[in-house]
């Protein structure tokens, strides 16, 4: 049976929006391959909070393939094998909506859990996240980058085996009384509704606009290496993101604000990602009017 490992990377909240899978394949107890790929989300919506962990950018990934052409010479090896990954729940689930945003059926999965496997034969007070579990065994890793993540989850299962004298990876269903999970396949699941925002999301802007709020301001590079101001403002019409570039003194709208709006950072000199994903919220719940709605969020905010 073929053994790998598996790890996600997404630019969102939303588990459709994979923009980097790592795998590391396991063969006669150790590492035998290891591959990583960019993947280009459907939605080209990266939230800050997803870029500080990873520090994967809109820019790294607009030449990258889509899902079914990054994973297709994966799939097979997927559907056939046992995966393991660390909180495995986030990943086939990540592996699951994926397939599904693309229309495609899921295949037939088995995994296991290395977070589950590490409570069991690592315990410790300070936790068993992936991080803490190989900084523990001494596994030596780049935390957060797919390949090196799915590597790490790898040789943690690894170290597993060879503490409870398990036979192989597969044997350690047996030696701690933990079943392989298994995914029956069947057709692709039902797809999130493109845009949406988590009712969580919409209280939060809510509480936002009824409370005080300070300026909302960012600086941009452009094309040739300008630095742009934009800013947030409350017209009658609503909310209005005003840009110092030639289109927004002219009041057009510039690729500045176009870039702000979908959360692409590539060029946010200011640095300030915790205020791009508060002005996302504030455009969740804005009137339909507001001029800094995409006309795309504007159709999804009506539908």
């Amino acid at each position: 049976m073929t053994v790998l490992a598996l790890d996600f990377e997404t630019a969102n909240e939303r588990r459709d929006s994979a923009c980097a899978v790592g795998l590391a394949w396991i063969e006669g107890g150790a590492v035998v391959r290891r591959e990583s790929r960019l993947i280009r989300p459907s939605e080209m919506r990266f939230s800050p909070g997803n870029i500080r962990i990873h520090g994967i950018l809109p820019a790294d990934v607009r030449d990258a393939p889509e899902f079914p052409d990054a994973m297709a010479e994966f799939l097979p090896d997927l559907s056939r094998g046992l995966i393991l990954a660390h909180n495995a729940g986030f990943d086939i689930g990540v592996l699951r909506a994926s397939l599904g945003a693309y229309g495609l059926p899921v295949p037939g999965l088995a995994y296991l859990c290395t977070l589950q496997i590490a409570r069991r034969v690592f315990p410790d007070p300070a936790g068993c996240g992936l991080g803490k579990v190989a900084g523990r065994l001494g596994i030596r890793f780049s935390h957060h980058d797919a390949g090196e993540d799915a590597y790490a989850c790898a040789e943690i299962a690894l170290a597993a085996v060879r503490e409870t004298g398990a036979d192989g990876v597969l044997g350690l269903t047996h030696a701690l009384g933990m079943p392989v999970t298994a995914v029956p396949a069947g057709p692709p699941p039902p797809r999130e509704r493109p845009g949406a925002v988590s009712a969580r999301a919409v209280a939060a802007a809510r509480a936002e606009r009824a409370a005080p709020e300070p300026d909302l301001a960012f600086a941009m590079r452009g094309s040739t290496g300008n630095r742009y101001a934009i800013a947030l403002e409350r017209r009658p019409f609503g909310l209005y993101l005003r840009c110092s570039c030639l289109a927004g003194r002219n009041a057009r709208r510039c690729r500045h604000v176009d870039a702000i709006v979908d959360g692409d950072v590539t060029d946010l000199l200011s640095g300030n990602l915790a205020d791009v994903e508060r002005l996302r919220r504030l455009i969740a719940a804005a009137p339909f009017g507001s001029r800094v709605m995409p006309e795309r969020v504007r159709r999804i905010a009506a539908a």
